[in-house]
């Protein structure tokens, strides 16, 4: 718990990414969808989340070891980057494919 607080008072793009989950969460939860969709949606967000805090916990083991620039440091942290886009991506796949369809059909209606 200590870390899911200090990740909310220090990381601000985990701020905007829980904001997110707040409101895809829900969403997920009310959509009309089969179990396993609903699933696949809310592993989604939550993958995202997870990407985070590991990415977070490697810019900040980086940091403490060294603020210099380093390139191998630059590297840790562009692939912590990289796999937040990553799990960014795949969310953002999973609910076109899943859940669009399903909202498309609820406004069309």
């Amino acid at each position: 718990m200590r870390g899911l607080g200090s990740a909310w008072r220090l990381e601000s793009a985990f701020r905007q990414e829980l904001a997110l989950a707040t409101l895809l969460l829900p969403l997920a939860l009310l959509l009309p969808l089969e179990p396993v969709p609903r699933l696949a949606l809310i592993a989604s967000v939550i993958l995202v989340l997870i990407v985070e805090l590991l990415n977070s916990g490697i810019e900040a083991a980086v940091d403490r070891i060294s603020l210099d620039v380093h390139r191998l440091a630059g590297r840790a942290k562009d692939y912590g980057s990289a796999a937040v886009l990553l799990a960014l991506g795949l969310c953002g796949l999973t609910w076109a494919l899943l859940a669009g369809p399903v909202i498309w059909r609820l406004l069309v209606n």
